[in-house]
């Protein structure tokens, strides 16, 4: 871009050469910064920062330097508000991202700081989400597979450094809340190379039951930068979690940082006394909460023993406890009369039966059924002699007849003609041939005689 530096006014052609036109310095700054603004704008710029100096209003101001050059800097106080955290240092290596302009009252050219990343968190951010996203698609941050945590746990397995402010901060929180509760503490590397590995493995021991059975697994460190923090972003560290038969509750840095250890864990705390807070309930709760239900308890006993008292008080004022022999004896009266009315009513009805057993013994007896026995006898035995006869009769002509149909039958029966030398001839189907013209050359027959048969093939057949 060139600036338009073209001076003075429009003059006559005879007036001589143009004067130039004096720019003031604010006139120059302003189109300088006009132009930077223009050309360049917002811009990513990393470098070193040095020389920071920090406001009570909250702005920062610093120098961001290379081997070769430097760039003054500003942070306003609303853009760091912004950092979620992120505490700029000295000699701390950035990126950052901002508007380039020009501070006109000391016509210096500046970068008006929007973002800040530490160096190389660029692509540590870009690989946290890659295997964010894959592990995701795998399942191991399902909220179904969510395991809820012990509600009265006796004993907690503990990942973390034993020298690190987390360790302290948990115990002194859970001892607080729940004295007693045991703690078995794996120590273990949580930043730096190879701490990954110790991680993972201290979660996998405490899963498999190669330490003592804990009820729930806590994995712990305190806060730091994305690259202090990464350990607990690697593959294995997310997968043995997810794997755990045990619960695991991660508490990972302050509340502002996430993990993947977070996303892979039945819970995430935002920090270790969080998570302290989260696993065991307050004692002091307990029993305040104890004691309101047994105040409670002792109310509700309390109304049933009044009710019970009252309404035994009116059980005695009752005509049962007041007059117990003369209820008995109204009730035995009672009792008699209905004795004596059953009484009278089974004599009645015996008497009935009585008479009626007399009336129908005086009929049988009217009738004389032993005569009427006898002659029936009689008739019986006689009905017997004439039945006996005509089946002897019927049996003798049935005889004749059946000897005159077999005399007849013998002299119709083929077996008759075949004594007398004829013969019978059957097909191959068993049908009689009573004519040649129902068989052909060397088809089967079969002759029969009185004797058997013979089989034979047939070679010709001459008509009369």
């Amino acid at each position: 871009m060139q600036l338009d530096l073209t001076f003075g006014e429009n003059v006559k052609p005879d007036a001589g050469p143009p004067l130039p036109r004096v720019l003031s310095v604010t006139e120059l700054t302003r189109a300088v910064r006009g132009a930077l603004e223009a050309t360049i704008g917002e811009v990513w710029v990393r470098g070193e920062i040095s020389n920071l100096r920090r406001q009570a209003s909250g702005h920062q101001y610093f120098t961001l330097k290379d081997a070769g050059a430097q760039l003054a800097c500003v942070l306003f106080a609303g853009a760091a508000r912004s950092l979620r955290g992120l505490r700029l240092a000295d000699g701390m290596q950035a990126q950052l991202f901002g508007e380039l302009t020009v501070y006109e009252a000391r016509g210096q050219y500046q970068l008006v700081v929007q973002l800040v990343q530490e160096e190389g968190l660029g692509a540590l951010q870009a690989r946290f989400e890659a295997l964010k996203v894959r592990l995701a698609a795998e399942g191991l941050f399902d909220a179904e597979r969510k395991r809820p945590l012990p509600r009265f746990p006796a004993r907690i397995g503990v990942v973390t450094s034993p020298t690190g402010a987390a360790i302290r901060d948990f115990l002194k929180v859970l001892h607080r809340r729940m004295p007693g509760v045991e703690v078995i503490i794996h120590p273990v590397r949580v930043q730096g190379r190879g701490a990954a590995a110790e991680i993972a493995a201290a979660v996998a021991e405490f899963s498999s039951g190669a330490w003592p059975a804990v009820d729930v697994v806590v994995v712990t460190r305190g806060g730091g930068s994305l690259e202090d923090l990464w350990e607990f972003n690697e593959e294995a560290v997310a997968r043995a979690i997810a794997a755990s038969r045990v619960p695991v509750v991660s508490a990972v840095g302050h509340e502002i940082d996430f993990t993947l250890s977070d996303f892979a864990a039945d819970f995430r705390a935002p920090t270790p006394s969080a998570a302290a807070e989260l696993i065991v309930p307050d004692a002091a709760d307990l029993r305040r909460a104890v004691r309101e239900r047994v105040a409670r308890l002792t109310r509700e006993c309390a109304g049933v023993l009044r009710f019970h008292r009252a309404h035994l008080a009116a059980l005695e004022r009752s005509a049962l406890f007041r007059e117990p022999a003369r209820i008995l004896r109204e009730r035995g009266q009672r009792l008699d009369h209905s004795v004596a009315a059953m009484q009278r009513v089974a004599g009645l009805a015996l008497r009935q039966r009585i008479d009626r057993l007399r009336h129908a013994v005086a009929v049988i007896a009217a009738h004389r059924p032993a005569s009427q026995l006898a002659m029936l006898r009689g008739r019986l035995a006689q009905g017997t002699v004439l039945l006996s006869e005509a089946t002897a009769r019927q049996l003798s002509r049935r005889r004749e007849r059946l000897g005159g149909l077999a005399g007849l039958l013998r002299t119709l029966s083929p077996d008759a003609t075949l004594a007398r030398g004829y013969s019978i001839t059957f097909d191959a189907q068993g049908g009689v041939v009573r004519s040649t013209g129902q068989v052909e050359p060397g088809s089967v027959i079969r002759t029969r005689f009185q004797d058997g048969e013979i089989e034979a093939e047939v070679r010709r057949a001459r008509g009369n």
